[in-house]
Parts: structure tokens; sequence; C-alpha cells
């Protein structure tokens, strides 16, 4: 099945299984309830059951991704999961998709810098089949040549794409400058030299190596009680290998504090990213810094980037900031689109907001409203399987336990003025930030 086909099969799940998601509207994140099922055999998933429609939305994760890909293997785990759909067991791929189609289920893998994985979402009355197309994509993916290749050329094509995209290019060179010399700082989905000599056996040891039960998270959504998934997950799971490859990276620091980096490209407006040091997702700061960033950059027409940068001066047509946690580092990140002829200015002024609000932090009243806002909305990330079941896998993934939920606001309310200035002051260093910019900015020079 081509790309397309893939596409607008997806786009056809999502009208027939959208009513699976109307069924999560509660008005507190404490009316979703969480139980732990372990199967037989050890397999350990979180659930949520709802019977209000017959569908069952299941998202699972491997812990380790491509940072682990070896140098010269770069796009390897983007790869494997762009082709384990691509037939499994003795049906090659028109048969699978064929079945995943005629049956209405969405089977998908993906793949990051931290982990590897997948989610499926089929009715409750395609179930079986549904599970066991999921085992054989885990267990036995063919990667037959003819859809490798068509992969292949389907992956190239948009690496050759984004050669000419401002934000892919300032992106991945801000990465590469964040982190010369880790995995972090190679392109997650490869480059044009590493995808053409990835081969069928290297796909077949990925699997064989990064794939087991001692690095699988599970959450599960749906029209399914705790025993019944207790033997669906040794049935689809229980043929994995028993234990991984190790998926420990080295931590990183990132690196260029204080670059201005310029990529010269003939377009009528640049394209901004910039980021320095910041928390990682268990750091005891890091609720602080979230409401933070919900001040200074992440809330949409709210931030003080927003308002100063967009809104009093007209400067750009967006500005944003936001946290962005890895495993092994931490960084505050953000980005700005605009003319060409004003990025000068708007550097100078995210600067100068960057200082102020290191050294005068923020407001009681910006507090309360950040607060007010960062509860209240919560309940609304609630609205549909898919999305319950993927945090129930990212707060496995980030170990904050199964409460986590039931405590998450009060965490966010129990933030002082006094935490959040003090982790702005350490955090929001405006010497320390790294600029990477693509366009013709006018009186805009890259720094050493």
């Amino acid at each position: 099945m081509t790309f397309i086909s893939k596409t607008l099969v997806a786009l056809s799940l999502v009208g027939v299984l959208f009513v699976g998601g109307a069924a999560f509207l509660p008005t507190a994140a404490q009316a979703v309830t969480i139980d732990k099922v372990v199967s037989p055999g050890g397999i350990e998933a979180w659930l949520v059951r709802d019977h209000t429609n017959p569908i069952i939305s299941l998202r699972f994760a491997f812990r380790g991704g491509a940072a682990l890909e070896a140098n010269g293997k770069e796009g390897l785990a983007n790869f494997v999961a762009s082709t384990m759909d691509e037939g499994a067991g003795d049906l090659d791929s028109q048969a699978f998709q064929g079945k995943l189609e005629d049956l209405v289920i969405s089977l998908r893998f993906d793949a990051g810098r931290d982990s590897f994985g997948g989610r499926l979402k089929t009715l409750v009355e395609n179930k079986a089949v549904a599970f066991d197309l999921l085992k054989l994509a885990l267990t036995a993916p063919r990667f037959d040549a003819e859809s490798v290749e068509r992969i292949r050329s389907q992956i190239l094509s948009g690496l050759r794409r984004e050669t000419e995209q401002p934000g892919a290019i300032a992106s991945k060179t801000l990465m590469k400058t964040l982190f010369p010399n880790h995995p972090y700082g190679r392109p997650a989905n490869g480059t044009l030299e590493s995808v053409p000599k990835l081969t069928r056996a290297d796909l077949r040891d990925f699997v064989g190596r990064r794939l087991a039960k001692d690095n699988l998270i599970i959450g599960v959504v749906g029209d399914i009680g705790r025993e019944e998934l207790s033997k669906v997950l040794d049935a689809t799971f229980g043929g994995l290998p028993a234990k991984a490859a190790p998926w420990d990276i080295p931590d990183a620091t990132p690196q260029g504090a204080g670059r201005t980096i310029v990529i010269e490209k003939q377009v009528p407006q640049s394209t901004i990213t910039f980021a320095e040091q910041g928390l990682k997702r268990k750091n005891p700061d890091f609720y602080a810094a979230y409401v933070m960033n919900h001040v200074f950059g992440g809330g949409g027409f709210t931030s003080r980037l927003y308002n100063t940068i967009r809104e009093e001066r007209g400067l750009v047509y967006s500005v944003y900031s936001g946290l962005h946690p890895l495993k092994n580092a931490g960084l505050i990140v953000g980005g700005a689109g605009t003319a060409n002829k004003r990025v000068s200015e708007t550097l100078e002024v995210l600067r100068r907001e960057w200082k102020r609000m290191a050294e005068s932090g923020m407001s009681k009243a910006e507090l309360k409203d950040a607060k007010t806002y960062l509860t209240g909305s919560y309940p609304l990330r609630f609205t549909s399987s898919d999305t319950i079941a993927s945090m129930l896998v990212g707060i496995q993934m980030d170990g904050l336990g199964i409460d986590y939920m039931d405590r998450r606001n009060a965490i966010i309310e129990g933030v002082t003025l006094e935490d959040v200035n003090r982790v702005a002051k350490t955090y929001l260093l405006e010497d320390r930030l790294t600029v990477v910019v693509v366009g013709k900015p006018n009186g805009v020079k890259g720094t050493n």
C-alpha cells in the first residue's frame, strides 16, 4: 500500500473512530481511574476502562530510541518504524495493510530520540485480529525488499525537502550546535548519506536488540476488562525477548552558549530558533520552570514574549518558548518568524525579555493567572482515548507514579513566587542563549 493510501486510511479511521473520544470529557483529571494490570507472564500495563463505546486504544513504548544509533546508522529507528507495518509473518505488505483497512484497525509505529513505540486502535469486534497483527508486526516483521526500498525512497524524498525548509534547517542546526559530540545532536530521521546505507539486516538487528519485555511500557484505554487485558498482554507481547540491549547513553550538557548562527537562504522572512540549558523531567524545580515558562513564552496570546514582541511592536508572525526535557539533557527552547529586516530588533527584544524575567521575575498576579490556567485546562487533555493512552505511557516513562493525575494540579498549586523567580534567575541566562537564524537577516551576523 502506498504512503498516500496509508494516509487516506488513517484519515478515514479518524471519522469512524472519533466517537471514541466523546467518552472522555471529565470535569477533573481525578475522573480517570487507572488500574495496574500484570499478566501471568509478568507484563505490566496501565488500564483506564471505559465501556461507553466499543473501542480499544493501546499505546506502547520501548525505552531507548534514535539516540542509541551508531555513527553512520542515523535514521535507523525511524526507518524501522516506517516499515514494521509493511507486512509480517505470512502476510506481505498488501495483505497486512488490507486487513487493517478492511477491519478499520489503526496501527502505527514511531521513533523518538529516547523511545521507540506505536499505537493500536480497534473496534472491540475486531480486537482478536488487531492484537494478532500487532503481535506479528512486533515479533515477525518481514522487511521485504520491495517495501524497504519504497519506504527508503519516501524517507529520502522527505529529507531532500527538509534541505529547503527553513524550520527544519534551523532545528537540525540548533541540535547539532547544542550537542556536537552527543547522539542528541544527530537528526533522528537520518541524513541523505546514512539512510541509503541502512540494510534490511540493520532493520532486523534493531528489532532483535531493542524490542524486549524489560524496556516495554504499555497504556490501554477502552472497552476491555482487567482479566481479558491480562491474557492479551501475554498473547501479544509474550513472544518478545526477555531483555533488550542496554539503552543508557551519557548525560549531555548543551554547548554553544552565547553563539548566534546565521544560515543564509533566499527567503522573504527569517526563521529563528533559540535554546539554552534547561531541566530534566525529574528535576525538583521542573514544575516551577513549567509555571515560569507559561508566563514567559508558553502561554500563547497571554505570554510576555507574545505581548512584547508581537502585540506591542508587531515584530514577528509568531514567537514562543517551551521546556524540552530529554532523558539525558534538558533544554529551554523557542522560536520566532519575522521579516528579514526585523530580525535584529526581534533578537534585541528577545534577549531583553530573557534578562528581565531573570532579574525581576514575575508578579503575584501573573503567578495566580498561570496557576488558574494550568490547573483549569488540565482536564481538557482528557478528550480522547488515544490521548489518555499516550499520557499513561508518558507518566510511566518519566516515573511519575500511578497517582500522578490525582496529584498534578496540587503540585502546580504548590509552586511559590519564590520558586518561580529563583528558577528564572538560575536558567534564563541571556548571555548563554544559543540562536540560529535561517534567512537573509539584515544586520545580523553569526558569531564564533
